[in-house]
C-alpha cells in the first residue's frame, strides 16, 4: 500500500493565484516524497507556472476546471452553482475518497460551506470550527473557533475544547494541552451568557485541561494551548493578533531607518531581531484546519504566498500521520457508550 498523502490545492483561490499555490505545492512536494498534489483550476494557467520548474512529475497532476468561485460571492450559492470550480471540484474529491485533503486560499464562507456540505461532517461532530495555529511567547498555540460558526452554544464550546486537545496532543506533541476560555477576565463569573454557561461545563469535562477564563491580552504570552472561543470572538482575536503584529513590525523599521546612528543600531540588532520574529510568523504554521470533518480540509490566508502553502502540505502529512480524524472518531464513539 502507498504511503502517499493525496492533497489537492485550490490553485485558482487567493489574492496571488495561480503563481503562490502552485509554487509553494511543488516545493512542499520536491522536499517531502510522500506528498501527491492534485491541482484543481485552469489547466493551461496551472502549465504555465510549471513551466521550467523542477518537480516531481509521477506526484503532481492537474484536474482541470472551467470555474472560480470569487471571494465576494454568497458562499451558499457559490457552491450550488458552481459545480466545475476548482474549489468544489476538489472537496468532492475528498468526498469520494480520492483525495486526503483539501488546500485552498480561496473564498473562506465557500471552504466552510462546502467542507461540511460536500465532505461533511464525522457523526457525532455538532459543529466543525476552524482552528489555526497562532504564534505566542510559548510556542504555537490553537485558537479554535475563529471564523466557521457565529453564536455558538455552550456544548459547542465544550466539543471544541475536546477536539483542540486531540489536534494539540496529536500534532504538536502536547502531553496535557492547556484549554483557556477567552474571556474579559480571569473570575468565573465574568463574561457573557455563553461563557458564563460554558465555564461550569469546561471545568467538568475530565477529557481537558481546563485552566479558566484567558483575557485576550494573555493570548500572544502563550497562557493556554488551546484557546476556546466562538467564531464572532476569535475572528476579531486572530485579525488583531495579525493586524498589530504587522504595524510593530514596520514601526520598527521605519524607526531603524530614520537616522544615521539608528541604522548602525539596526545593523547590529538584525540578527537576533530576525530570530525573534520568525517565531511569529504565523506563515510558519500553515493553514488552519476545518476540524471534524469525514476528510481534512485546510483554508490558507487569502494573501498566501508559496511559503505557506508549503507549510501547509507539510502540516497535513502531520495531520494524517497522526490519523487525528480517526482520533476524534474514536472519542465520539467512547462519548456515546
Amino acid at each position: 500500500m502507498s504511503d502517499r498523502v493525496r492533497i489537492v490545492v485550490d490553485a485558482m483561490g487567493g489574492d496571488f493565484a495561480p503563481a503562490e499555490p502552485v509554487r509553494g505545492a511543488v516545493e512542499a512536494a520536491n522536499e517531502e516524497e510522500r506528498i501527491e498534489v492534485i491541482f484543481t483550476g485552469d489547466e493551461t494557467a496551472i502549465r504555465k507556472e510549471l513551466e521550467g520548474v523542477q518537480y516531481p512529475k509521477e506526484r503532481v497532476r492537474i484536474v482541470g476546471t472551467t470555474e472560480v468561485i470569487e471571494t465576494g460571492e454568497p458562499p451558499v450559492k457559490a457552491i450550488q452553482s458552481k459545480k466545475n470550480s476548482s474549489l468544489v471540484v476538489g472537496l468532492q474529491l475528498v468526498h469520494k475518497g480520492e483525495a486526503d485533503a483539501f488546500v485552498s486560499s480561496g473564498s473562506t464562507g465557500a471552504v466552510l460551506v462546502g467542507g461540511q456540505a460536500i465532505v461533511k461532517k464525522i457523526r457525532g461532530i455538532q459543529r466543525a470550527p476552524l482552528a489555526p495555529l497562532i504564534p505566542t511567547q510559548k510556542g504555537a498555540s490553537l485558537l479554535i473557533d475563529c471564523g466557521a460558526s457565529v453564536d455558538a452554544r455552550p456544548q459547542h464550546l465544550v466539543q471544541y475544547a475536546v477536539i483542540g486537545s486531540i489536534y494539540m496532543k496529536e500534532v504538536m506533541g502536547l502531553d496535557r494541552p492547556r484549554v483557556g476560555l477567552i474571556n474579559i477576565g480571569a473570575e468565573e463569573e465574568k463574561g457573557n451568557a455563553l461563557c458564563k454557561e460554558t465555564y461550569p461545563l469546561l471545568k467538568e469535562c475530565k477529557d481537558i485541561y481546563f485552566i479558566g477564563n484567558v483575557e485576550a491580552r494573555d493570548v500572544p504570552a502563550g497562557a493556554a494551548d488551546v484557546y476556546v472561543t466562538e467564531a464572532f470572538v476569535g475572528n476579531i482575536v486572530i485579525k488583531t493578533f495579525e493586524g498589530v503584529g504587522g504595524v510593530l513590525l514596520s514601526e520598527m523599521k521605519s524607526a531603524m531607518m530614520s537616522s544615521a546612528r539608528s541604522k548602525i543600531g539596526g545593523l547590529l540588532v538584525k540578527p537576533a531581531l530576525k530570530e525573534t520574529l520568525k517565531k511569529f510568523d504565523s506563515s510558519n504554521y500553515g493553514g488552519a484546519p476545518l476540524l471534524g470533518l469525514k476528510g481534512l480540509v485546510m483554508k490558507t490566508h487569502g494573501s498566501s504566498k508559496a511559503k505557506e502553502f508549503k507549510n501547509t502540505l507539510l502540516q497535513v502529512l502531520q495531520f494524517q500521520e497522526h490519523d487525528v480524524n480517526g482520533k476524534i472518531r474514536e472519542f465520539l464513539e467512547k462519548a456515546d457508550d
